[in-house]
C-alpha cells in the first residue's frame, strides 16, 4: 500500500512537474487573469477571488473529522499567536490557482493520531471538492494533500504542563 501511494505521489508529482516545466497552468485561464474567476450573465458580471476561494477550501478541509491543523509547521506557530489574538487565518496551509471555470488547490494537513492517513485525506479532497462545486461553483480538476505531521495526543498533555526552566 505503501508503495502504491508512493507511484501515485510520484506521479502526481512528475504530472505538475511537467506542467510547470512546459509553463501550463492547472487551470483553464481563458482571458479572466491569475488572480480572478470571472462569471458573466445577461444581468452582469460575478467575480471571485483567490483568498475567497483559499477561504472556503481552510473551512471545508478543517471540518473533516481527523484534521488537527493545517499548515506547516512555521504556519502553525504563526498561527497560533494569530489565534491567541482572535485573528485566524482560515488560509492557513491552503494554495489554491483559480481559472475561469476551473480550481485546482493544495492543502497541507497535520492529522491527529490515530487516523488513517489516506482516509482523512479522501475525506479533506471529498469536502473541499463538494464546498467547492456547491458554493463557487467552479470544477475541481484536483486537490493535492500534503500530509505534513501527526499529532499525538500526549503532545497536548506536554503543553499543558508546567513550563521547563533551564
Amino acid at each position: 500500500m505503501v508503495a502504491e501511494q508512493s507511484k501515485t505521489n510520484a506521479g502526481t508529482e512528475a504530472s505538475t512537474a511537467a506542467r510547470a516545466a512546459a509553463g501550463s497552468p492547472r487551470v483553464d485561464r481563458g482571458t479572466g487573469g491569475a488572480s480572478t474567476s470571472v462569471a458573466e450573465t445577461t444581468a452582469g458580471q460575478t467575480t471571485i477571488a483567490d483568498a475567497v476561494v483559499a477561504k472556503i477550501v481552510g473551512i471545508a478541509a478543517r471540518e473533516v473529522s481527523g484534521v488537527h491543523a493545517l499548515g506547516g509547521g512555521g504556519a502553525r506557530a504563526l498561527g497560533a499567536i494569530r489565534d491567541a489574538v482572535n485573528a485566524t487565518d482560515l488560509t492557513q496551509g491552503i494554495k489554491v490557482e483559480v481559472g475561469e471555470t476551473q480550481v485546482a488547490a493544495d492543502i497541507t494537513i497535520v492529522v491527529e493520531y490515530p487516523s488513517p492517513i489516506q482516509q482523512v485525506a479522501e475525506n479533506v479532497r471529498s469536502a473541499v471538492t463538494a464546498a467547492i462545486t456547491q458554493l463557487v461553483g467552479l470544477e475541481v480538476v484536483e486537490v493535492n494533500i500534503d500530509v505534513n505531521d501527526v499529532h499525538l495526543p500526549a503532545d497536548d498533555s506536554a503543553e499543558e504542563s508546567e513550563p521547563r526552566v533551564s
